[in-house]
């Protein structure tokens, strides 16, 4: 469903470490040490902005060449994707 034509040791991995190893667990710690500081209310909030975000980044990586989803992709399927993403890792967070 997706590919990144540009990404470090290419020969190696079929991922993008740099995404993977590194933003997505350091978004996800900033995300989570924000969100302890915000209301119920508000968290939703965030985390409807985060998904709104993310949607419109997808799509300017996109412009850049540096992602590439198929044809069939929406980025709503992204907008609702992250923001299951991160109530989940609140929720677990929260549970931990």
């Amino acid at each position: 469903m997706y590919s990144f034509p540009a990404r470090p040791f290419p020969d190696i991995f079929t991922i993008n470490v740099a995404f993977t190893l590194l933003i997505l667990p350091i978004f996800t710690t900033l995300f989570l040490w924000i969100a302890k500081a915000l209301t119920a209310f508000s968290r939703i909030l965030f985390i409807v902005l985060i998904g709104l975000c993310i949607s419109v980044s997808e799509s300017f990586s996109e412009n850049l060449g540096l992602f590439t989803h198929s044809e069939a992709w929406h980025h709503s399927y992204s907008l609702f994707g992250y923001m299951i993403f991160m109530l989940i890792i609140w929720k677990f967070y929260r549970w931990y």
